[in-house]
């Protein structure tokens, strides 16, 4: 039997994504050992709000900014 992965119509980022987001447009560096810690959501890297780089940084997309500007 295989299991479906259910994803609601609209997405409502947590506080902790937020806050996640918030740092990283400010320019603090969330490392993925930071972000584990911050119970970094993988939702933000799954709908494309950041991106890692090939030290396993994560950097905030334009899509992140958009999304920090909505909901402020």
């Amino acid at each position: 039997m295989q299991t479906a992965v259910y994803r609601a119509p609209v997405y409502e980022p947590t506080v902790d994504e937020l806050e996640t987001l918030k740092k990283l447009e400010l320019g603090e560096d969330v490392s993925l050992g930071a972000a584990v810690k911050e119970y970094l959501s993988r939702r933000l890297l799954e709908r494309g709000f950041v991106v890692q780089d090939e030290e396993k940084h994560w950097h905030i997309t334009d899509t992140g900014r958009l999304l920090i500007r909505r909901t402020l």
